[in-house]
């Protein structure tokens, strides 16, 4: 009798626990193997420097530079040994959905009349195909380029100073309810419906994709201090979607004191409350709290905009999204609006520059349905074919998720090169290169090295993985790395990477974290300089 094959939640389960026995062993092992190999090129100095701080005692550094025209190697340490990516994992994802969808794809998200028409109105609903827009409009200029802030609204909660991009996130609604309208449609007397068929949420992915995406499936919350201490604390937030509501007990208190604002909801997200204090001179601080049911989410953002362009909906805008009016197919519906996204490698841009974990997760997703797949799962073999076609060493890759969260993802510093590699031989290296955060620049690198000679001259994606050390009161920095290009003279670019594993901060206070991510930022400068012959 053949073995039985686990079905695919007891997969998800004992992956589960196995990644935690693997973070363990991994670490281990790379604990007692051989000192780094031999590189042809001494390493500078202040790179050493660096190391050698006392928040790496018990951590591994990890080294790879490589010329991809001629192959030469100029630093190899640890080159071929796991090291957890945190997100730097994202150029396998992100690399994978773009060369699966294309670099120009778009989305076009439609909407359908399912029914009879008489003059301006609808006998019956109007369905909204959901097609995995990362944005739906929410982020995108006037230019078709999408927005995004150094430190994305996504990490409002966890990382100081997120912001928002000044774009409304109900842009692509907006839009469709319009479409609508002129369309000729003045009355629907039946109901609005969300398919999201595309594919079904994974909750094995954190975040889970979804494929209705309205403003990154979070509601914004920015408060801004009170005219003096004691007052009350101003706040607005978005998008301002039935039957959300938020209330807020923020005091503002005087200059120089903490600010501590803190996000609680109800079981079903639609009650938000905040409460906690915000200084007198402090800048606005942003919080978010999670849409819960992102179609019944869309279904009501998209009547309130139908009954804003002039469309009068009989069917009430709150309530949950009723899948059992849906049709097995839109043949002879005909499309009565439709948005089409910026092209992928916009989103690829967003993911890269600012860590996206939503959209990278998204990607796997994206991944399976090129295949006729609706289960997310199905993307993972795409990706790894897609390895083995950019010649990466997929046995050197581990990869349980898109956005590099998983405790299974492990790469080696050999593989991130062999990615970065693969796209210098493209017709799309520039886009590509150019995706990535930008040292001194933009995204995830635009606070280091604002004026270092390397400015502007590193091109990498960055990758952070910590949590609670509770028995030292510390923060444990599993991973903190960078993979991407040094432009070593103009118009030439080595790979590389440089990471470390295994660090801790001095307190349980995240600057810690930030002073790490400085550190190999630092050591990704003196790279490029040793490399450009400044050292």
């Amino acid at each position: 009798m053949s073995p039985s094959v686990p079905s695919r939640s007891a997969r998800r389960r004992l992956a589960g626990t196995l990644c935690v026995l693997l973070a363990v062993g991994v670490v281990i092992t790379g604990l007692v193997q051989a000192a780094p190999s031999t590189t042809p090129r001494a390493l500078d100095p202040r790179i050493a420097a660096v190391m050698r701080k006392p928040d790496y005692r018990h951590a591994q550094w990890g080294l790879f530079q490589q010329d991809p025209r001629t192959g030469k190697v100029t630093h190899s340490r640890y080159a071929d040994q796991f090291f957890i990516p945190g997100s730097a994992a994202k150029l396998f994802s992100v690399s994978g959905t773009w060369h699966t969808l294309g670099g120009d794809r778009r989305f076009v998200t439609p909407v359908h009349a399912v029914g009879q028409r008489r003059n301006a109105t609808l006998k019956g609903d109007l369905d909204l195909v959901a097609q995995g827009d990362l944005t739906l409009g929410g982020r995108t200029r006037k230019d078709g380029t999408v927005a995004f802030t150094s430190i994305d609204h996504t990490y409002a909660n966890d990382v100081p100073g997120a912001t928002l991009t000044p774009e409304n996130p109900l842009a692509g609604i907006d839009q469709l309810a319009r479409q609508v309208r002129q369309a000729g449609i003045r009355r629907v007397d039946g109901d609005v419906v969300v398919d999201a068929r595309l594919f079904k949420p994974d909750p094995g992915l954190d975040p889970v994709p979804t494929p209705l995406i309205i403003n990154d499936n979070v509601i914004d919350l920015l408060t801004t201090p009170g005219s003096q201490a004691g007052t009350p604390a101003g706040l607005e937030w978005r998008p301002k979607v039935a039957p959300y509501h938020v209330t807020s007990s923020v005091r503002t208190v005087a200059a120089g004191k903490p600010s501590d604002i803190n996000v609680s909801s109800s079981p079903d997200g639609t009650r938000i409350q905040l409460s906690g204090t915000i200084a007198a001179d402090s800048a606005p601080v942003l919080r978010v709290s999670a849409v819960k049911d992102p179609n019944a989410f869309g279904r009501t953002a998209l009547i309130e905009a139908l009954q804003r362009a002039g469309v009068e909906v009989r069917a009430k805008a709150v309530g949950p999204n009723p899948v059992r009016r849906l049709p097995r197919s839109y043949q002879g519906a005909p499309t009565v609006a439709r948005y089409t996204s910026p092209v992928y490698a916009q989103y690829a841009k967003l993911i890269l520059k600012v860590s996206h974990n939503l959209g990278a997760n998204l990607g796997i997703c994206l991944m399976a349905t090129s295949t006729g797949s609706t289960h997310c799962d199905d993307g993972f073999p795409v990706l790894a074919t897609f390895l083995e076609r950019a010649q990466v060493d997929r046995k050197a890759v581990q990869l349980a998720d898109g956005r590099g969260g998983n405790p299974a993802d492990r790469t080696t510093p050999r593989a991130m090169a062999q990615i970065l590699t693969y796209w210098q031989r493209t017709p799309e290296a520039r886009r590509f290169r150019t995706s990535l955060p930008v040292l001194g620049v933009d995204g995830t690198l635009a606070d280091s090295c604002r004026s270092c000679p390397s400015q502007g001259k590193v091109f990498a994606k960055t990758g952070t993985a910590a949590g609670g050390d509770l028995l030292n009161d510390r923060l444990a920095v599993g991973a903190e790395t960078t993979a991407g290009y040094l432009e070593t003279r103009k118009g030439h670019f080595d790979v590389f990477f440089a990471g470390v594993n295994g660090a801790a901060t001095p307190t349980a206070d995240i600057t810690g974290v930030l002073t790490i991510a400085n550190d190999v930022a630092d050591v990704a400068a003196y790279l490029q300089q040793q490399a450009a012959g400044g050292h």
